[in-house]
């Protein structure tokens, strides 16, 4: 293997602001840990969370990288001496704790998985934020279980469209929401049962009416305050609302509660940043077991918007914010 650099590019947000922050700069190569490998980026995945610390809103946590990126794929070209069973030459999609908009990042070897055979470097590098978050989210926090209702919010972003497409496949009946006739065809064509256009139709009565009145088992909400009290409407009796983001604010005003105790509701959520490397080492393995093969037999598959080059991260990030994607908005850092 060639030596490494010294130093590498990646991209820096400065203070912080809109996407234009985001500026390609040089520094040195960060260094892995005893439990931790050293990649050398192929590609990264862009995400909501991304958007949130451009902006201020979403630090890293301590001893993480200040750089963006929380999920990368690429080869391993260094490792500590307790990151086994990673070594160098290994291709690993990973969950990183940040640092992935760059030609090289670190990541806890307990966070990497295999690309899954047949994948390129951009699918591979789209898979770790959004499954790591929906497997702990929907089928953890959440409990889906086969023949159960999930309503699914925001059904083409990165997370919905992984949400769907593992709904399905472990056997629940899914009702998607979307914000256009397209995005709605596109939630049919990965799997959903019924879309509804929010924009144009109540979802709580689209629930309703899809279920015979029974009602959702489940709500996978990145909205937050703002359909919290029709989320509650839409849930049947023991029914889990699992709050992963709140693009619609987080605090919620003059919501009826009464359903929460009528249908013994349970409202969660989580997220995935803070969560200990052994934590989201569960998670792997719970991956690697049940939805790796999914990925490697055709039956789940990550849809791609677009591919920017890494120096494009700001319009990336502009086409993030714009909501016309469908599916993930990945960068292209080396062939």
């Amino acid at each position: 293997m060639s030596p490494l650099p010294e130093t590498m590019t990646f991209i820096d947000h400065g203070a912080g602001g809109a996407p234009e922050v985001l500026v390609p700069k040089t520094g040195p190569l960060p260094r892995p840990g005893p439990d931790e490998v050293l990649i050398r980026v192929l590609a990264t995945g862009v995400n909501r969370p991304d958007v949130q610390q451009r902006k201020g809103q979403y630090p890293p946590p301590p001893g993480a990288s200040p750089v963006i990126g929380l999920e990368t794929a690429g080869e391993v070209v260094a490792a500590g001496p307790e990151a086994a069973p990673w070594k160098p030459g290994d291709r690993v999609a990973a969950l990183t704790n940040g640092g992935a908009y760059a030609e090289y990042c670190t990541a806890p070897a307990a966070q990497c998985l295999p690309w899954p055979r047949g994948f390129d470097a951009i699918r591979a590098a789209a898979l770790p934020e959004t499954f790591f978050t929906v497997w702990a989210n929907l089928f953890g926090h959440g409990r889906l279980q086969p023949g159960e209702t999930a309503l699914i919010h925001g059904g083409t972003s990165g997370i919905g469209v992984t949400a769907i497409q593992l709904a399905k496949a472990f056997g629940a009946r899914v009702i998607a929401t979307a914000g256009s006739e397209e995005k709605c065809r596109a939630c049919r064509e990965l799997g959903a049962d019924v879309a509804v256009n929010y924009r144009t139709e109540d979802f709580v009565e689209a629930v309703k009416r899809e279920t015979g009145g029974k009602l959702a088992d489940v709500v996978l909400d990145m909205v937050g305050a703002e359909y919290f009290g029709r989320n509650l409407r839409c849930l049947g009796m023991d029914g889990r609302l699992v709050l992963i983001a709140f693009l619609g604010g987080f605090e919620a005003e003059k919501v009826d509660l009464r359903p929460i105790m009528l249908r013994r509701l349970v409202v969660t959520g989580s997220t995935m940043r803070p969560r200990t490397t052994a934590q989201k080492g569960e998670i792997a393995r719970a991956l690697r077991e049940k939805v790796w093969p999914l990925l490697e037999a055709g039956k789940v598959a990550p849809p791609i918007d677009k591919v920017f080059p890494l120096r494009e991260a700001a319009a990336a990030h502009a086409l993030m914010e714009s909501s016309q994607h469908i599916g993930k908005i990945m960068l292209q850092v080396a062939d």
